[in-house]
């Protein structure tokens, strides 16, 4: 009896504890659902704050809940691109906006082109004769290519201005895998196709260095000609010829240099740029020191909710890399993408389809079916647009061959038309340890691809001879959309990257051009009028449980943001040793045939999360 007594206290104690334990996770998705809920109400007179707190995406991906509850460290946060780029088109018109504050202490970069736009943009709102105001601790290639737009940059007096330019080093495992005593097998065609060199070389080609060199350039010039136009008395050359003499000639202050040479307006802190700006709009409500008066760009966004008056003009994003499959949202899977569009045209009455693409490629059964879901929106007689941003390259390019007009940034980085396939075995390795292997075959191809013996030569001919049939397809397909033949094609595939202006002149793309240029041409091309439309966006909807992640992430996300030179130093050599475990990651985890541009990643925005880990990178760490 006394047994039953004490088993039922315990029961009702455990009820109790469950009771709570639900309680305690409602308030906190309510919690959770109000940070990520921006509030219209807030809107009020003053500055229009953009707090870049993360870096530039095309599509933001979706926390994964797990990752982000168990791991200590949580994923870099995402602004939207299209979303910056419209909450200052508001701006521009909006009488409560007196002017625009960018602050970048926390921003982490992005792709050239996609800041590209957002500069053209705050050039808009300062002929609309609002003056913007840039604050940082310390300026980089992309927050300066932001902050050249502004009507004033200040600095904080510990950081400083440090221009780098594009390129650096890139890892090669050749060295690795011949000490673990592993093979990478590869199938490939193009002899610029340079993905897979990191696994075969021990040193870049000079195929390769030609190709990234003269596209290194001509983004560069292009970067350097934008700061000149946007902020013509920043003095550059100094920083780029002699960065060691010109940071020596000022004893090392950085922030004096920035100052002296006019990359900067005014030297000083949070606090006196906040009291700056409240001086223009006036305190913030509660009078907190530094404050200012000013309205969040969500809740900017929330005041006006989304356009739906007028026609519908689709809009699909197509952003990362083309994986089989389904996937959220920042993720380009085959099977989610092409269903989304097929959905759209079944259900919704578009009147043209604008295809945004920023991916450097990847699967090519993906990038197959995104591709001919495209291909259905032209059965449908409607116009199809393809606007490419950052990347659009290989499999980025594949899928966006169907459209009627192809517009490209200046640095958008194409082309890369070319396929290869990599698998690995460990016959060497695993002799090193005393591993033998040996069976009966009933066919050549029996047990194949054989990791513990090596491959045998019949089934090297027959994933070559696949490889090579895919880049005649990819030829074939390009040449078909393009109006050129295989051979002219060929003389400029070869799996070779270019930049959007060369892109151009080389046929591969129509126009140069960026995002509202491909609504404009859209519109034109469905016979709608200027203002009788409005863009239908196409995407994957985020789940309830990424809904709550995203609204209690942004207080920790910030705190682990880079703020001056050192920190961002450290967290470039974050990303390199995150791209390493994703290339050794490759050898196991691809799937199938890829379409896709390994060099491009320098050329798009940051990495936002750390790359799964498989069998191999854990092989490397067990020998390391």
């Amino acid at each position: 009896m006394q047994f039953l007594r004490v088993s039922w206290k315990i029961l009702v104690g455990l009820k109790d504890l469950l009771v709570l334990l639900f309680l305690f996770l409602f308030f906190l998705a309510m919690f959770a659902l109000l940070n990520a809920s921006p509030n219209p109400a807030v809107v009020r007179d003053g500055a229009l704050l953009l707090k870049l707190d993360g870096v530039i995406s095309e599509q933001p991906a979706e926390v994964d809940p797990l990752t982000a509850l168990t791991s200590s460290a949580m994923p870099t946060g995402e602004i939207r691109q299209r979303d910056v780029v419209r909450a200052l088109k508001l701006a521009e018109k909006d009488a409560r906006v007196k002017l625009v504050v960018v602050d970048m202490e926390r921003f982490m970069g992005g792709g050239q082109a996609s800041l590209a736009a957002i500069g053209n943009s705050l050039e808009a709102v300062k002929k609309a004769g609002k003056p913007v105001y840039a604050f940082a601790t310390a300026y980089t290639d992309d927050s300066y290519q932001l902050a050249a737009h502004a009507t004033q940059i200040w600095m904080d007096p510990l950081g400083g201005a440090v221009i780098t330019g594009p390129g650096g080093s890139q890892p090669y495992y050749k060295g690795l895998l011949d000490q673990l005593g592993v093979k990478a097998n590869i199938y490939r065609v193009g002899t610029f196709k340079s993905a897979a060199e990191p696994y075969m070389r021990t040193e870049q080609s000079p195929e390769s260095k030609m190709a990234i060199k003269g596209v290194y350039d001509e983004v560069w010039s292009q970067w350097k000609a934008g700061v000149a136009k946007a902020r013509p008395q920043a003095q550059l050359d100094r920083m780029l010829t002699d960065p060691a003499g010109a940071v020596e000639s000022v004893k090392g202050d950085l922030a004096q240099l920035a100052l002296s040479t006019r990359l900067v307006d005014k030297l000083g802190d949070r606090i006196a740029f906040g009291k700056f700006i409240a001086g223009k709009v006036g305190a913030d409500d509660k009078k907190t020191t530094g404050g200012f008066a000013h309205t969040p760009m969500d809740a900017l966004l929330a005041s006006y909710g989304p356009a739906t008056a007028g026609a519908q003009i689709g809009v699909v994003t197509i952003a990362g890399t083309i994986v089989d499959g389904e996937g959220g949202p920042g993720t380009a899977a085959g099977d989610t993408v092409s269903g989304l569009i097929y959905d759209a045209l079944d259900n919704k009455d578009l009147k043209a389809l604008v295809v945004r693409v920023d991916s450097p490629g990847g699967s090519v059964t993906a990038s197959e079916k995104i591709r001919l879901a495209i291909e259905a929106a032209k059965a449908k007689k409607i116009p199809v647009i393809v606007s490419m941003a950052n990347l659009a390259a290989s499999g980025g390019y594949w899928i966006s061959l169907p459209a009627d007009v192809i517009f490209a940034d200046p640095s958008t980085i194409t082309g890369s038309i070319g396929i290869f396939g990599v698998i690995p075995s460990a016959e060497a390795g695993l002799a090193k340890i005393g591993v033998n292997a040996d069976g009966v075959k009933t066919t050549p191809l029996s047990g194949e691809p054989d990791i513990l013996n090596g491959f045998s030569p019949e089934f090297d001919r027959v994933a070559q001879s696949a490889i090579e049939n895919g880049y005649r397809q990819f030829l074939t397909r390009v040449a078909t959309a393009r109006k050129k033949t295989p051979e002219q094609v060929d003389a400029i595939a070869q799996g070779r990257i270019w930049a959007g202006g060369t892109a151009r002149q080389l046929g591969l793309v129509d126009r140069t051009g960026g995002m509202h240029d491909a609504l404009a041409e859209a519109v034109k091309r469905a016979g709608l009028k200027p203002d009788g439309w409005h863009a239908e966006y196409i995407e994957p909807p985020t789940s309830f449980a990424g809904t709550l992640i995203s609204g209690l992430m942004p207080k920790r996300a910030q705190a682990a943001a880079p703020m001056d030179i050192f920190a961002q130093a450290s967290w470039q050599q974050q990303l390199l040793f995150q791209r390493i475990s994703a290339d050794l990651n490759m050898l196991t985890g691809v799937r199938g045939a890829q379409a896709k541009c390994l060099e491009c990643v320098d050329f798009g925005a940051p990495a936002t999360a750390k790359a799964d880990t498989g069998w191999f990178a854990m092989l490397v760490k067990a020998f390391s």
